[in-house]
């Protein structure tokens, strides 16, 4: 089980959104990390056969997709951003109308429907209209269509938009659970839902892959680069306009900055270990000019 993707390019007239992308997906999770804007969607939409790319290919286990047609969309779950969905419909409605379009027998179908609704925790709102949920609860219902269809290759854009902690933490068990057999990719700028899942992560910034590794690969770069420091609010507003920083907590009458830096940005600061939080400032934050930036 192997999805390839070998210099793949989209180009929307004079602007370039995905530019000579290269990587391979094996069984498991694989997290796509990137600032809004760095072209995640349009690779994934390529990857669904949604968007035909300018130059490259992508291929499942030596076979081009384009090729493959039918045969890879039986093959592969989606989850976009906005997912489409009929507001009268009721959930289980839905997605047993979402079963008949992926081909699933009846019997086969209501059983999983039944399945997948229990774990996303809509059982008890079955038979209620889409257009009285929640966002939490329509992104759960994507989630639950997603898979519906069993999926080799299973593809979430922003899949944890809209949950609360308590669904975040359901979702992440939920996938990882399901990844032990299929290759998983999902996107997000939200780095806690990778770091307690996803093999590898590949940061994209302007189109391009700038790093790809597993999560301890790539916090090696900013090792020795992140640090902490107490100061007062005078030396908050001229650290937050000359450094890049992760995170402000007020302490009382002072600050504690998390600044990240190649140097040391105080003779008190203090060298800690780095997060994924500190990783994507590192490749996506910029200074701070009015001092009010917080992730």
């Amino acid at each position: 089980m192997q999805l390839q993707v070998n210099n793949l390019c989209k180009n929307f007239k004079e602007n370039t959104a995905v530019n000579h992308v290269s990587f391979t997906l094996e069984k498991g999770v694989y997290g796509l990390l990137g600032a809004n804007g760095a072209g995640k969607t349009t690779l994934m939409r390529m990857l669904c056969t949604l968007v035909t790319p300018t130059n490259g290919t992508v291929q499942y286990d030596g076979e081009d997709i384009q090729d493959m047609d039918e045969r890879y969309r039986r093959i592969l779950g989606y989850l976009p951003q906005e997912f489409g969905y009929y507001p009268e419909f009721s959930a289980q409605d839905y997605m047993l109308y979402i079963a008949a379009l992926k081909g699933l027998k009846p019997i086969i179908a209501r059983k999983r429907v039944n399945e997948l609704l229990d774990i996303v925790s809509l059982t008890k709102v079955r038979k209620k209209k889409i257009k009285t949920f929640s966002g939490g609860m329509k992104r759960r219902l994507g989630i639950a269509q997603a898979v519906l269809n069993n999926p080799e290759i299973l593809i979430l854009d922003e899949p944890t938009a809209g949950l609360d902690p308590k669904e975040r933490i359901r979702f992440r068990t939920l996938i990882s659970h399901i990844a032990e057999e299929r290759i998983v990719l999902l996107s997000t700028h939200i780095v806690s839902d990778l770091e307690s899942m996803a093999k590898e992560i590949l940061i994209m910034k302007d189109g391009s892959i700038i790093a790809k590794g597993d999560i301890e690969k790539l916090l090696s770069e900013v090792r020795g680069k992140t640090w902490t420091c107490l100061v007062d609010s005078k030396e908050t507003e001229e650290l937050c306009s000359t450094y890049l920083f992760s995170n402000e907590r007020n302490c009382g009458e002072k600050v504690e900055l998390r600044i990240i830096s190649d140097t040391s940005p105080l003779p008190s600061a203090i060298q800690v270990e780095p997060t994924l939080e500190d990783l994507f400032i590192y490749y996506f934050g910029e200074v701070n000019e009015n001092a009010n930036f917080e992730i």
